[in-house]
C-alpha cells in the first residue's frame, strides 16, 4: 500500500490518515493534519472533541474500526500503554483487520515494553510501526512545532516523516522500537526536575521580596535559564500564555506527568539505574497530586511552594 499520494500539480503529499485519540494533544495534532490538506477520519469518546474536529473538515465514524477503514496511516495519541494495547492487540484490535502495509504510528507515550510488544506483533502481520512519542506540549502541539521521538526501523521512519511534519518541526529517529518511548522518558523526567526546582526558585526569590517577573528574567538571561522558566513560567501572572496564568488549567495534567515519571522509575529499577533526582521529583508530583491537583498542569507544582 502506498503510504502518501502525491499531488504533482501541488507539490504537496496527502495521506488518508485516522487518528484516534482527541485530548488536549491529539486534537490540536489532528488538526494540524487537516489544515495540511490530509484526509483525515477522527474517532474519540469524547462527542464534543470529535465534533470540533469534524467543524475544521474532518471525517469521523462510529467505531475505531471503521474510522481506519481506507486508512493509509493510523495514528494514536492515548494516555497509557493499556490503551494503546486495547486498542491495537486481540481478536477486536486494530491489528487483526488492519491492512498489511498500513503505516500505523503510536504517538501516546508508553513503556519501552509495551511499545516494543505492539511492534512485534503488528510486524508479524506486515504491518510497519513506529513509536513516535512528542515533545513541545500542547502549546506545540497547536502551533505545529512538536518534537517527534521516534523508534523503529528506518525505512518506516522515512515513510511517516512527511506526515509528522505537518505537526511538528524536530523529527529524531532515536533508534529501534522502544527507542523513542526510552528518550521521552528520560526527557520528562528531566523536565519535572526542571519544572520543581524552577518553582522552588522561584519561591525563594519571592520570599526574599523580589519580583518575579524581574527574578524570572533575570535567571533566564543567566546559567538558570530552562525550558520550564523561559517557555512555561510556573509562576502566576509572569507569562500570560503559560497554564499559571489561567490557574494552571488544561496544558500537559500532573496526572500525566506522573505516569511519565512512573515509567521513568520502572525503567530504572529494571535497568539498575539510579535517578535519585527522578525519584524526588516523583515524591513531589505524587504529593501534589495526592492534595488534589491531578487534573492540574504540571506547572501547578509552583503551588506546593507557595500555597494559594
Amino acid at each position: 500500500m502506498a503510504y502518501v499520494t502525491e499531488y504533482k500539480n501541488k507539490g504537496m503529499i496527502m495521506a488518508t490518515i485516522t487518528f484516534i485519540g482527541l485530548g488536549n494533544m491529539g486534537g490540536p495534532m489532528a488538526s494540524n493534519l487537516v489544515k495540511a490538506g490530509h484526509d483525515v477520519t477522527v474517532f474519540d469518546l469524547s462527542k464534543d472533541a470529535v465534533a470540533a474536529l469534524v467543524s475544521e473538515g474532518a471525517k469521523t465514524a462510529d467505531t475505531a474500526h471503521e474510522a481506519a477503514k481506507g486508512a493509509e496511516c493510523v495514528i494514536t495519541m492515548l494516555p497509557a500503554g493499556k490503551h494503546v494495547e486495547a486498542v491495537y492487540l486481540g481478536e477486536d484490535g486494530l491489528l487483526a483487520s488492519l491492512p498489511e502495509g498500513t503505516l500505523v504510528i503510536d504517538s501516546s507515550t508508553i513503556s519501552p515494553e509495551t511499545a516494543r510488544g505492539v511492534a512485534e506483533q503488528a510486524e508479524a502481520k506486515h504491518i510497519p510501526f513506529l513509536d513516535a512519542p512528542v515533545s513541545g506540549g500542547v502549546g506545540g502541539a497547536k502551533a505545529g512545532t512538536l518534537s517527534f521521538i521516534c523508534g523503529g526501523d528506518e525505512g518506516t521512519f522515512n515513510k511517516a516523516k512527511p506526515i509528522l511534519e505537518a505537526m511538528g518541526k524536530n523529527i529524531f529517529h532515536a533508534g529501534d522500537h522502544g527507542a523513542g518511548q526510552v528518550a521521552k522518558i528520560c526527557n520528562n523526567m528531566l523536565l519535572a526536575i526542571l519544572m520543581a526546582g524552577t518553582s522552588e526558585a522561584l519561591a525563594l526569590g519571592v520570599k526574599n521580596g523580589l519580583d518575579p517577573v524581574v527574578l524570572s528574567e533575570v535567571m533566564k538571561q543567566s546559567s538558570g535559564g530552562n525550558w520550564a522558566l523561559n517557555v512555561y513560567n510556573p509562576w502566576p501572572g509572569v507569562m500570560e500564555a503559560a497554564p499559571a496564568s489561567r490557574g494552571y488549567e488544561g496544558g500537559f495534567l500532573v496526572d500525566l506527568m506522573n505516569k511519565d515519571l512512573g515509567l521513568a522509575f520502572d525503567n530504572a529499577v529494571k535497568n539498575h539505574a539510579a535517578i535519585p533526582m527522578g525519584s524526588l521529583a516523583r515524591n513531589l508530583f505524587e504529593l501534589h497530586a495526592g492534595q488534589g491537583n491531578g487534573t492540574l498542569d504540571f506547572s501547578s507544582i509552583q503551588r506546593l511552594y507557595k500555597p494559594e
